[in-house]
């Protein structure tokens, strides 16, 4: 959402970032785009309070696969396509405008995220919230 930044708040970038999906041909199948926020100029417990990275150690992958071999079961993997984008944020935070995709009727305005943003400190924390709350709300221990 577009918007003027409240006194007292304060902002940092975002740029885009192309891509091109190549074939095994190396022949250009896709053109991508992602917006990223600027996060490494966020300041600790100004512009987030915490982050979180949920990662897997090597140890606990090999537990998993011995036990579901183990007990001859079927093991599902997923990826989430754009996962940090589904997740609401809880502080406010202010984007500036992309050089590039700047306003011609509000140029001094910023966006204020509701969701996150790649790049963002708090995004990995915010996916993993979600994600743990939709576990436990459908019964999963």
């Amino acid at each position: 959402m577009l918007v003027e930044l409240p006194k007292g708040k304060s902002t940092f970038g975002a740029k885009w970032v192309f891509r091109k999906k190549l074939d095994e041909m190396g022949k250009v199948v896709r053109n991508k785009a992602r917006l990223v926020a600027k996060g490494y100029s966020q300041q600790e417990g100004i512009d987030y309070t915490e982050t979180f990275a949920p990662i897997s150690r090597l140890e606990a992958i090999c537990i998993l696969l011995s036990f579901v071999v183990h007990h001859a079961m079927i093991l599902y993997q997923m990826d989430v396509k754009s996962v940090f984008l589904n997740s609401i944020i809880m502080e406010e935070v202010y984007v500036e405008q992309p050089p590039e995709f700047q306003s011609s009727i509000y140029p001094r305005h910023v966006f204020k995220l509701n969701k996150a943003l790649y790049g963002l400190k708090q995004a990995p924390q915010a996916w993993y919230e979600k994600l743990s709350s939709f576990l436990t709300e459908n019964s999963f221990i």
